[in-house]
């Protein structure tokens, strides 16, 4: 499974799309679906880069990508805060922009755009989040 480990600077993102990107097409992942699941993985990225390592400078996310029969699994693990997701509310898709609660919406695209995102934090281990999209 190839494995790279990207420092949590949103400077990065752009490296962390690409390398999902590149095994995404080898998978046989229509353009479509490959911006769909960069996007996942950009919200992904960003929210440890924000929240797990928020006001750590030197953090770091390992990200593991592969193909798994006809399903990409996308694994991203960093040392930083836990999060517990069943706290994120379903966002107001319908509320004016103005009236909207602030966060939420990359979890909700996460859950939109892959089958399956598992989450599970360990004080040893770190923060561990799979995503799994399934291929047409």
């Amino acid at each position: 499974m190839p494995k790279t480990t990207f420092p949590a600077k949103f400077e990065y993102l752009d490296e962390i799309r690409d390398f999902v990107a590149e095994i995404a097409r080898e998978g046989g992942f229509t353009e479509k679906e490959i911006y769909s699941l960069q996007l996942a993985a950009d919200e992904a990225a960003s929210n440890i880069i924000e929240h797990a390592y928020e006001g750590v400078a030197n953090g770091s996310v390992d990200i593991s990508c592969s193909m798994q029969g006809n399903s990409i699994v996308i694994i991203m693990r960093d040392q930083g805060a836990p999060f517990d997701p069943s706290t994120v509310k379903q966002p107001n898709l319908k509320a004016d922009l103005s009236e909207r609660q602030i966060g939420g919406l990359g979890v909700y695209l996460m859950r939109k755009i892959m089958d399956e995102v598992r989450y599970e934090s360990n004080s040893r281990t770190g923060n561990l989040l799979t995503m799994i999209k399934r291929r047409g």
